[in-house]
């Protein structure tokens, strides 16, 4: 019971922070003239130019090296000189800030459907999916981190449902990340691919999500924080993105992590936010940003940070970064975002109706 309650009340400090973020964002990251709601001046004239990135959490270190690369070459190319401000928190609350004011010029999110709600909003005004790849700047996949060595011998999602076990995800109410998490075992299940769990067996794939969740000991904010606490020492595995855990080995964890025998592709999408790029006059710099994203270069930090590149050629000179996963199943596979996000995340969606399950159970 304590832990269901300490999950209960980090959402509840969750979905209030999810709030503000509405009106704005008020994480560190964020730029002070956005804290604040002040509108940055921007202008297009010869000089500095500003340029307000608002992503999700997990890709921070990798547009990190990014952005001087653009910046550097967007001053080769047109003699402007920009400034990046950035913005990172769980991609469902960067989705709901842009829609409630934070005036992001590009969006790097986790989901489609965080895509969607800018662009239902009226502030996405052009087919963002017309970009290269279809919009979509990498890929991971949802992976098991677990400490060195693996002493609980957890092999796949199944393993995550032992009496004892401690694990994190973050929310699937604000974090991208969680709600690709959840998918993957759902889709996993589905699939006849869980050991005993029948394939095309909706009850059981909710009986196998729910025994997971109910060893959920603390749902974060977003992808990044989440697999920060575990680096901490909290739960013994988390469910998280692959280039999280590749990330914190390069930082000296000493954490691995287990590829399931099923899993899901994450497609990660940018889009220019047109209305914000238009009113700050940098529609031209948004879109050169957009599209440097793309180029060979970006992809191969993209690669070098843990995210398997959606570059043909990148993607096969970084093959051996990635382990091969023996069943991966994409977001179409189990109904594509436009179902999925109705069916599990909705507010009467099933994501809810199992966390008040695993609290009744208790």
């Amino acid at each position: 019971m304590g832990q269901l309650k300490l999950r209960l009340k980090f959402l509840s400090v969750v979905l209030l922070a999810a709030g503000t973020l509405a009106c704005g964002p008020q994480t560190s990251n964020a730029p002070s003239s956005v804290v604040t709601g002040v509108v940055p001046t921007q202008t297009t004239t010869p000089g500095k130019v500003e340029l307000i990135l608002g992503a999700y959490s997990a890709p921070r270190d990798a547009y990190k090296k990014i952005i001087p690369l653009f910046v550097k070459y967007w001053k080769d190319k047109t003699g402007q000189e920009v400034e990046v401000q950035e913005s990172y928190t769980g991609s469902g609350a960067q989705s709901r800030a842009i829609v409630g004011g934070f005036e992001a010029d590009v969006a790097a999110l986790a989901l489609e459907t965080d895509i969607t709600r800018i662009q239902d909003a009226g502030l996405i005004t052009s087919d963002w999916k017309a970009a290269l790849h279809g919009g979509i700047v990498s890929d991971s996949i949802a992976v098991i981190a677990v400490r060195k060595g693996n002493p609980k011998g957890i092999k796949d999602w199944k393993d995550l449902t032992r009496p004892g076990l401690e694990v994190l995800t973050p929310d699937s109410k604000v974090s991208g990340g969680a709600q690709w998490n959840i998918l993957a075992i759902w889709g996993a299940a589905q699939r006849g691919a869980v050991d005993g769990v029948a394939k095309g067996d909706d009850t059981a794939a909710a009986d196998l999500v729910k025994a997971v969740l109910k060893n959920v000991t603390v749902l974060d904010k977003d992808a990044r924080t989440s697999i920060t606490n575990y680096e901490k020492g909290i739960g013994d595995a988390a469910i998280t993105y692959e280039s999280e855990v590749i990330v914190g080995k390069q930082a000296g964890a000493d954490d691995e992590w287990v590829i399931p025998k099923s899993t899901i592709l994450i497609e990660l999408p940018v889009a220019v936010v047109d209305k914000y790029a238009d009113k700050h006059g940098v529609r031209a710099i948004a879109e050169g940003f957009r599209d440097f994203l793309f180029t060979q270069e970006a992809q191969q930090i993209f690669a070098e940070y843990g995210f398997r590149s959606v570059d043909p050629d990148v993607a096969k000179a970084t093959e051996s970064q990635f382990p091969p996963v023996q069943d991966l199943f994409t977001i179409n596979d189990v109904g594509g975002w436009f179902t999925v996000s109705k069916k599990f995340f909705g507010d009467s969606g099933l994501y809810n109706q199992w966390i008040e399950e695993v609290q009744k159970s208790k």
